[in-house]
């Protein structure tokens, strides 16, 4: 059975309609929006992707009331519109702000469902197409402040583990916030969980940092350096599926010279002023470890 084409004679293999939620924070990791996207329809989940400015919760601009709230209410008009009795969910604070501020003061038409939870209750369908072996002994980059609220540090392991060849490695270690997002902004925070991360899979004897979360992973690349691989949880899925999903951002970040590794004609498409103000700083900063 091809990817994304369930016998519609199974109820079992039923397709719903959905809209996949992958916030305004991701123009950085396309590839993990366009997997996601073919993840979610291999297991029967027509998901529709909304993300980017029209489709903000609001957070950006929080220290502006007015401005944070008509952003979320337009998010959710625009969710009830669509019909689709779903929003599937990617990042962690656009979830907890559908349920804290933005459902209870627009009425919602729609179930919110985070992407982990949505794959783990169709892992069965999942699994038979993981057909490709991945060697990896993988640490997951967990945190604390979401798990609470969807149990990722769960099922995102569970998840791999249907992955031939992924061994996943068991260690106690947390980082503190919701994700990396959550600490980069505290003097000295990301690099000491950072160095607590790198500790921990010398300890556990892992060679692959797995990431939940894209501003994990953003934060996260540049620890390729220490000799070891950093992979998102969706590369790994992809990868054992046979869907094309190349890190394009990390290959950046690790390069000598980013503006190279980018391309002139890519640089040129996104505008100098742009690339040079606002992108290639990023590229260029010192790994915080």
């Amino acid at each position: 059975m091809a990817l994304g084409t369930p016998a519609p004679t199974d109820p079992d293999l039923r397709t719903e309609a959905a809209v996949f939620w992958y916030g305004c924070n991701m123009t950085r990791h396309g590839e993990l929006i366009r997997a996601t996207t073919r993840i979610l329809e291999a297991v029967g989940i027509a998901a529709a992707p909304a993300g980017g400015p029209g489709h903000c919760c609001g957070s950006p601009k929080e220290a502006n009331a007015r401005i944070a709230g008509g952003m979320a209410q337009r998010t959710v008009a625009a969710f009830n519109a669509s019909g689709r009795d779903t929003v599937v969910t990617w990042c962690p604070s656009c979830h907890m702000n559908m349920q804290d501020s933005m459902a209870p003061v627009t009425p919602t038409n729609f179930a919110t469902v985070h992407v982990t939870e949505a794959l783990w209750a169709r892992r069965e369908r999942l699994a038979p197409l993981l057909t490709r072996r991945v060697e990896a002994r993988v640490l997951l980059h967990a945190h604390h402040g979401f798990n609470g609220r969807v149990a990722v540090n769960d099922m995102v392991p569970g998840l791999l583990r249907l992955i031939p060849g992924v061994t996943i490695v068991e260690h106690a270690y947390r980082a503190p916030g919701h994700m990396c997002s959550a600490i980069a902004a505290v003097p000295g925070a990301l690099a000491d969980a950072q160095r607590a991360t790198l500790a921990a899979m010398a300890e556990a004897g892992a060679d692959t940092l797995c990431t939940i979360f894209h501003s994990c992973h953003r934060e996260s690349v540049a620890l390729e350096r220490h000799g070891l691989r950093v992979r998102n949880w969706i590369h790994l899925l992809a990868e054992s599926l046979g869907i094309p999903a190349e890190d394009e951002y990390k290959t950046w970040r690790n390069a000598e010279d980013p503006r190279a590794a980018i391309g002139e004609a890519r640089v040129a498409a996104a505008g100098e002023v742009a690339f040079t103000r606002l992108v290639e700083p990023e590229l260029r900063r010192p790994p915080p470890v």
